[in-house]
């Protein structure tokens, strides 16, 4: 009997340290290489984005489900182009909803084209902002990378996310516009930064915060305090206000559309003036330590794996290094001065994207001051983040058609077969529900008009033939049909109930209850 000796415990250190070789010439390869005319790290984030486009609607196709809720809500808004839109949120990720939709059709490739569009938009921007400040190739992959390292951009953006994703890309934008206005000083230059203030603006309202780090942190720095200080910061001034005249003429008239969703700030809840802002401030450092965390351990396993001595990180820094420490500071400073004055409680941390964003850049650019140790350190991160997005990608094709247990199991309904039953009986031109959901029914019929309580003009835009769906109860929300009611209108009949395939669901299908609405008569 022949017996198979078990390999040496030696080989094993030996065996990871040969993978960890290889892994280190791939990211020098990231970090140096070029593809054409393209830096190497560009072309791979690109083909990423290629392939997630193609991919993920074609799980959706087979499984035969539809898209999450903050897709569906741009389903249901993306046929509008109006100054703004309901649910507080600012209108440029509809707007540029709408123009892919006129050119792409109303389809999940659609979604995924704007969404990757924006991403790969957004991480380009920083690697060209970081190689305008002087900083060599691996420095500027390093600090795009390190994008990927927030758990809301490698994760939560890839199955869910909308306004967020336009917030990581008009940052990134906002970002490299300064940089080439504090170092070209040209009408140009001074026109161009005006148009990202204003697009990062209607991107996510807190990129104010950002726009006010990005200034005070400019005015601290005497090279780039002249940028500011020239008369033709006019420029800039005006053409940031005419982007957003429109949206803000709209939000002045429309104050209930701004403020729908203001309660989620939990604004003055939870005792006395001084509790309040306790539980403000601890609330918001939860939400910073959910955002930053998984970056901070990597590049501080990065540090130690490189031997960086801590004091070495203390070494002078220069200007372009200290504006974007200084645009970090003075984003969390203004961020607790708006916590302390307004007495919210309550954060996500997904609202710290614009605050945070750049935190990786400005670890990557203190690697580069560091010699052969920061590279080392700037090499792992560059192959943790890669070997993350390359990892997590199955995973975001499953959740494609899963979409998990909670709201986000709507995607799992076959809306083709909601749309033919919902249509057996007749024509409907209008589908309204208690929740943006129905979106989705716009992928069975793109020229339907899908309303939700937060829609603005739902009285005007509700006509006949119109049905009200809801689902998993016996009765819809009361909001929901107080808004009928106002547009004159009332449900007609007994509702009737479907069951409607879902995709990993049980065999009987999913509750969805329909309704027909009819027009009252005028008294």
């Amino acid at each position: 009997m022949v017996f198979m000796l078990a390999e040496p415990a030696t080989n094993i250190p030996a065996r990871a340290m040969i993978s960890l070789k290889h892994s280190m010439k791939r990211a020098e390869w990231l970090a140096e290489a070029r593809i054409g005319p393209f830096p190497a790290a560009i072309v791979m984030v690109a083909l990423y984005c290629c392939i997630q486009i193609a991919v993920l609607p074609l799980v959706s196709l087979w499984a035969g489900t539809g898209v999450g809720i903050d897709d569906s809500e741009q389903l249901m808004y993306m046929r509008f182009l109006w100054a703004g839109y309901g649910g507080s949120q600012p209108p440029l990720y509809s707007w540029l909803g709408w123009l892919t939709s006129s050119v792409f059709g109303t389809n999940i490739v659609t979604l995924k084209i704007l969404k990757y569009s924006l991403i790969f938009i957004g991480l380009t921007s920083v690697f060209v902002a970081v190689r305008k400040l002087g900083y060599s190739q691996r420095t500027a992959v390093a600090s795009m990378f390190g994008l990927w390292l927030f758990p809301q951009v490698i994760w939560e953006m890839q199955h869910t996310l909308s306004h967020s994703v336009a917030a990581l890309c008009f940052s990134g934008v906002l970002l490299l516009a300064l940089i080439q206005l504090l170092q070209r000083k040209s009408p140009l230059a001074y026109v161009l930064f005006g148009l990202a203030v204003g697009a990062a603006i209607l991107a996510k309202y807190n990129n104010f915060i950002l726009l006010g780090a990005m200034m005070a942190a400019a005015l601290s720095l005497r090279e780039a305090r002249r940028a500011f200080l020239r008369p033709q910061i006019a420029i800039s001034m005006v053409m940031a206000l005419l982007v957003c005249l429109p949206t803000l003429y709209w939000n002045a008239t429309h104050p209930g559309d701004l403020l729908a969703r203001s309660y989620k700030f939990g604004i003055d809840e939870g005792g006395g003036p001084l509790l309040i802002r306790w539980n403000g401030i601890v609330d918001l450092g939860k939400a910073a330590l959910n955002f930053a965390i998984l970056p901070l351990v990597i590049f501080a396993v990065a540090m130690l794996a490189g031997r960086v001595v801590p004091s070495t990180l203390r070494e002078r820094f220069p200007d372009s290094e200290k504006l974007l420490w200084r645009i970090l500071g003075f984003g969390i400073c203004i961020t607790i001065i708006l916590v302390l004055a307004s007495g919210a409680t309550r954060f996500q941390d997904r609202w710290l994207l614009p605050i945070l964003l750049f935190l990786p850049v400005a670890f990557a650019v203190r690697m580069d001051a560091l010699g052969n140790n920061g590279r080392t350190a700037q090499n792992l991160v560059i192959t943790v983040a890669a070997a993350l997005a390359i990892l997590i990608v199955p995973a975001t094709w499953a959740y494609q058609v899963y979409g998990g247990k909670g709201m986000g199991r709507v995607v799992r309904l076959d809306y083709q077969t909601l749309y033919r039953d919902l249509t057996a009986d007749g024509p409907i031109k209008t589908v309204t529900s208690d929740w943006h959901w129905v979106g989705n029914l716009r992928l069975a019929d793109p020229d339907l008009v899908v309303l939700g309580k937060e829609v603005p003009g739902f009285d005007a835009l509700l006509q006949e033939p119109a049905v009200l769906v809801w689902l998993d109860k016996p009765s819809p929300e009361p909001d929901i049909l107080e808004r009928i009611h106002q547009a004159g209108f009332v449900v007609d009949g007994a509702s009737r109930s479907l069951r409607v395939p879902e995709f990993f669901g049980s065999t009987e299908g999913r509750l969805v209850n329909v309704a027909r609405l009819k027009k009252q008569d005028a008294k």
